[in-house]
């Protein structure tokens, strides 16, 4: 009987969740997976300083090239301001960091603040609903952040500007546990970084 019974629970019992599944956005070379070394101990995503290949949106003129992300000291000092570019939160599908054809006017609009005032900064939040493990979550807000930060590159805006973080879902916007929330909290918001 215990051999039947420890034979039941190799059979049975020892079969792996599955795991969800991988976004991929372009400019990432490898997969982005949902271990957390890439976090810090307060849990935020550290700043790689490893190059991306970047990917051209359709219709830019800007060719492929290696694109490193941003010295975050380089914002120490700036003023943030929240209220700019509220109306240009980003939002997107579940469990996807692609940009819809229909929110990239917003982040057109961001471009053309950012080129009309070159003394400025702008740092791209990423933001999850609360569905997913912490870790996932925090993974999949970066690489909404790094997507909308893509799309400003090859928007003209360029890279020693641009600063990312995620949130994953830390920060919701509406705490319900419904569809409605959730997609108001799958998200990249934009906050414009002043000169003092």
């Amino acid at each position: 009987m215990i051999v039947v019974l420890a034979v039941t629970t190799l059979a049975t019992g020892c079969k792996r969740k599955p795991q969800p599944p991988l976004t991929y956005i372009p400019g990432i070379t490898k997969p982005i997976t949902n271990e957390v070394s890439g976090f810090d101990k307060e849990g935020l995503a550290k700043v790689d300083t490893e190059k991306t290949t970047s990917t051209p949106l359709p219709n830019t003129n800007v060719s492929s090239e290696n694109v490193p992300l941003s010295n975050r000291e380089l914002i120490e000092g700036m003023i943030p301001d929240r209220d700019t570019f509220k109306a240009n939160t980003v939002h997107f599908d579940f469990d996807s960091a692609a940009i819809k054809p229909t929110e990239r006017s917003k982040i057109d609009a961001v471009a053309q603040v950012l080129k009309s005032k070159p003394n400025t900064k702008v740092q791209v939040e990423g933001h999850c609903d609360e569905r997913g493990t912490e870790e996932y979550n925090r993974a999949l807000g970066e690489r909404r952040a790094l997507a909308v930060r893509e799309y400003l590159i090859n928007a003209g805006i360029s890279a020693d500007r641009i600063f990312t973080i995620s949130y994953g879902e830390d920060r919701p916007v509406d705490p319900g546990h419904n569809e409605a929330a959730w997609a108001k909290n799958r998200r990249a918001e934009f906050v414009l970084l002043l000169p003092k």
